[in-house]
Formats: structure tokens, sequence, C-alpha cells
């Protein structure tokens, strides 16, 4: 699974409008035992990506971000939005 997979999985099981946190893609990559730290730079990575393809929003406290910078949530792109 890549990161982006592994996003992409979690929001899928997610209700509409529900975000997940960077690590808990990174959690899901690494697996029970591993280092889920050091799947970060994959899923940060991944984010970036899926946000230029539209695939995805970025949010910190409920506000909307742009790009990717310090903390935030990841969300499906609402259908229209």
């Amino acid at each position: 699974m890549t990161a982006g997979e592994a996003i992409l999985a979690l929001l899928g099981q997610r209700a509409e409008g529900a975000t997940i946190c960077p690590s808990e893609a990174a959690r899901l990559l690494a697996g029970t035992d591993g280092d889920w730290r050091a799947e970060m730079a994959a899923v940060h990575a991944a984010t970036d990506s899926l946000l230029e393809q539209g695939a995805i929003t970025l949010s910190r406290k409920g506000e909307p971000k742009q790009k990717r910078r310090g903390p935030y949530r990841i969300a499906r792109r609402r259908c229209g939005a």
C-alpha cells in the first residue's frame, strides 16, 4: 500500500466531511510494530500530490488551508467544491 492509498482508504471509511490526521495514514503504513514516524515523509509527499490533484482538502482547527504547512487534517474533497 502506498501513502496515497492509505490516506484515501482511511478517508473512505469516514463519514462525509470527516477528517484524518496524517499520522493515522503513517500508522496504517507502518503496521502494528512498525515505526510510523519513519512513514511521515511519504505521507506528507502523498498529501501534497493528492492536494494538487484536487482529491483532498486540508484544514487546521476547522479552517481551510491552501497548502501543507504545520499541523493539518485531511478530508475528501466534497462534490462541487
